[in-house]
C-alpha cells in the first residue's frame, strides 16, 4: 500500500494561488472582449449593412449634388454626410457589446473573469472604438469611391484633403462607440440605450434646428453629431474651430464613459 502523504498549508497556499497567465490584466480584457464580439453575427451585420448603407446614400449624395448643380465641394462630403446614417450601424455594434451580456446573464461570467470593474468597461469601450475606427475609414473610402462617378465634376479630390476627413470620420466613429458603450453600462437595456443615444445624436439636432431661435442653435452647436460634422467637413462654417469640435464630442463621450462607471460599479459592486 502507498502511503498517504497530508499536504501542508504550504501546498495548499501554492495550489490555490493563481498563476501569472502571459493573457491578464488588462491586455487580457481587450482579448477576450475581442473574441467575444467576433464570436456572434452582429459585428458582421452590422458592417455589411454599414457598408451598403454608405454605398446607396454616397451615390445619392452624388447624383443629387449634379442635377442641383452644386458648387464644387471636396469629395470626401459625400461619406461625411453618409454618417448621419452609417453611425447607427457602430451604435448598434457598441451596444451589443454590454446589452447583450446583461440580457443572456452572461455579464456575470465577465465580471468573474475580470473582476475590476472599470477595467472590464475600458476594454470593452478599447475594443468598439478600434471596430468602429476601422469602420468609419472604411466608410469613408468607399463612400468617395462610389460618390466620385455620379459626382461628374462637381466634386475635387484632394488627397490630403481626403486622407484628413477620413481620419476624421473614424475619429468620430470611435468617439460614438465608446459614448455608446458607457450609456450602455448606465441602462443595461438595448431599447433604452438606443432610444437615449438615439435622442442625443439625432432627434435634438433634428428638434433644435427645426424649432430655430439663436439659443437652441446654439444648444445644437454643442451636440455630439453637430460638433462632429463641424470636425469632419472642417469648412470654415462652424461658429469654433475643428479643435474646439472635437474636444465638444470628446466631452460628451467622457461623460457617458464615467456615467456608465458609477452604475457599474454601485450596481456591480
Amino acid at each position: 500500500m502507498n502511503p498517504t502523504t497530508t499536504p501542508t498549508p504550504t501546498d495548499d497556499r501554492a495550489r490555490c494561488a493563481d498563476p501569472a497567465p502571459s493573457g491578464g490584466g488588462f491586455a487580457g480584457a481587450v482579448g477576450a472582449e475581442w473574441a467575444k464580439l467576433w464570436s456572434v453575427r452582429t459585428p458582421y451585420v452590422c458592417l455589411l449593412v454599414g457598408v451598403l448603407l454608405t454605398g446607396v446614400f454616397t451615390y445619392y449624395y452624388g447624383a443629387i449634388a449634379r442635377i442641383n448643380d452644386k458648387p464644387v465641394q471636396p469629395l470626401g462630403n459625400a461619406p461625411i454626410s453618409s454618417v448621419i446614417l452609417g453611425q447607427f450601424v457602430v451604435i448598434v455594434l457598441s451596444m451589443a457589446m454590454v446589452t447583450g451580456e446583461y440580457a443572456t446573464g452572461s455579464i456575470r461570467t465577465s465580471l468573474q473573469w475580470v473582476p475590476v470593474r472599470h477595467r472590464m468597461q475600458l476594454a470593452k469601450a478599447v475594443v468598439a472604438a478600434a471596430v468602429a475606427f476601422a469602420a468609419g475609414t472604411l466608410f469613408a473610402v468607399l463612400g468617395m469611391a462610389v460618390a466620385w462617378a455620379p459626382f461628374r465634376g462637381h466634386a475635387a479630390f484632394d488627397p490630403g484633403k481626403a486622407a484628413s476627413q477620413t481620419l476624421a470620420m473614424g475619429l468620430y466613429c470611435a468617439l460614438i462607440a465608446v459614448l455608446t458603450v458607457g450609456t450602455a453600462f448606465a441602462l443595461r437595456a438595448a431599447a433604452g440605450t438606443l432610444s437615449a443615444v438615439f435622442a442625443l445624436v439625432s432627434a435634438l439636432p433634428g428638434i433644435c434646428t427645426g424649432l430655430g431661435g439663436s439659443f437652441l442653435l446654439a444648444v445644437n452647436d454643442h451636440l455630439p453629431q453637430t460638433a462632429g460634422g463641424h470636425f469632419m467637413l472642417a469648412d470654415g462654417d462652424a461658429p469654433y474651430s475643428p479643435g474646439t469640435a472635437i474636444l465638444i464630442v470628446l466631452a460628451w463621450t467622457a461623460a457617458a464613459h464615467l456615467t456608465g462607471r458609477f452604475v457599474l460599479r454601485r450596481r456591480d459592486g
